[in-house]
């Protein structure tokens, strides 16, 4: 169900997408608002869902986590309990940053995140091949990252 915005919402919610950190009063000096519309506005994002939370952005490389990896999964069958128990246990795992299920060549896509390749070899060959319900697991390694964004487009 999408929330009725208007410009200055947008625009409030594109400023917060790049720098979550704003104060109220910077952003209401951006939008045209004194503090107390532009803190009413924000909550009223927040109260509908349309603001979830606020992260902060961390750099994988210098938390000497090097690899992203992407793995395309195959489940053995589309029964609701396998695809249930899997995405139970998948999104169990510290090293599985993002999980969304795919429709056509595979079911799932993972987006995977280890210190190196052994660490990543590791997890597979731990955890995540013993997997019950997994019939096909292909990797794809980043090689270099050209955008990286949380930023939606709106």
């Amino acid at each position: 169900m999408s929330v009725i915005l208007d410009k200055t919402d947008l625009h409030i919610l594109q400023l917060l997408q790049e720098d979550a950190g704003l104060s109220v009063k910077a952003i209401g000096a951006q939008v045209g608002l004194t503090v107390s519309p532009t803190y009413d506005r924000i909550n009223r994002l927040k109260d509908t869902g349309v603001i979830e939370k606020n992260v902060l952005l961390l750099n994988h490389e210098k938390l000497g986590l090097g690899v992203i990896a992407y793995c395309h999964i195959s489940l053995k069958n589309h029964a609701v309990d396998t695809s249930a128990a899997f995405e139970k246990q998948v999104t169990l795992f510290r090293e599985v940053m993002e999980v969304v299920r795919l429709s056509g060549n595979f079911d799932y896509m993972l987006k995977v995140v280890t210190a190196d390749l052994k660490t990543y070899h590791e997890f597979v060959e731990g955890y995540l091949s013993r997997l019950p319900e997994i019939s096909n697991l292909q990797t794809s390694f980043v090689m270099k990252e050209l955008k990286r964004t949380t930023a939606y487009p709106i």
